[in-house]
């Protein structure tokens, strides 16, 4: 019985030596990407301000505002998108558990077909399927069938700190560059400091996702600056206005 999505291929790795590793590396990924979001974020906000009034205390109140309001937001965010995949996984595990006691033989055929799409004898991938079902037969057609460890399944409340602390830690790049510097200086400081920020976010993930350093860090500083930009300029109209 066929319960995977069309668009992926049929089965998977039985045992994946670098499925830890590659778990680590999603994390890592989405931790750069929260970051990136806090600099750019709070970038805009704050220079934005900035060219609306030169009191520090109202740049740093929009910041700290923004900071804890991005912080928030994209913890929710990932608590409730994972939450979500964390209930499909238990969902298919709960069914595959259900076929496996009400039609093994059936069941174990799939899993044998499984092998053998992935280059294996059909004697050999009805020996190996016998022989991981008679071990651990809701584990086998999870990592198998469904991609899914059974003893490790995602977790919403960890997916949720990391964007916080990520989304934080990037924003607090712009938030002290404008805050520190004295009023002649601070947009150029807060400029510098995110270019440097975007710079090594985008290395970081273009390392992570094995392609171009370069195009990556140049459309991540180039957004930025865009933002950074354009929220000046609209500050400094308003503050005209109310001038």
């Amino acid at each position: 019985m066929e319960k995977l999505d069309s668009s992926r291929p049929h089965g998977g790795e039985a045992h994946d030596p670098h499925g830890g590793l590659g778990a680590r590396l999603n994390w890592l990924r989405a931790g750069v990407l929260g970051a990136n979001d806090g600099i750019v974020s709070v970038a805009g906000l704050v220079v934005g301000v900035a060219g609306a009034t030169t009191d520090r205390f109202a740049i740093l109140t929009a910041g700290v505002a923004g900071l804890v309001a991005g912080a928030l937001s994209m913890a929710g965010g990932e608590y409730v998108s994972v939450s979500t995949q964390r209930d499909t996984e238990r969902a298919m595990l709960r069914l595959e558990t259900q076929e496996l006691t009400t039609m093994p033989e059936a069941e174990e055929r799939e899993l044998a077909e499984i092998y053998e799409d992935k280059g294996l004898s059909p004697e050999l991938a009805a020996q190996v399927a016998r022989e991981f079902s008679a071990k651990d037969p809701l584990r086998a057609h999870a990592e198998a069938e469904l991609r899914i460890d059974p003893d490790e399944l995602t977790s919403p409340w960890q997916a949720a700190w990391a964007s916080l602390l990520a989304f934080s830690a990037g924003a607090l790049i712009p938030l002290l560059a404008i805050a520190i510097p004295p009023t002649s200086a601070r947009v150029w400081a807060c400029a510098l400091a995110v270019v440097l920020g975007l710079a090594l976010t985008g290395l970081i993930s273009a390392k992570l996702g094995n392609a171009g350093s370069l195009r990556a860090i140049m459309r991540n500083v180039g957004v930025g600056s865009l933002t950074m930009l354009v929220t000046y300029y609209v500050g400094l109209l308003f503050g005209v206005a109310l001038g």
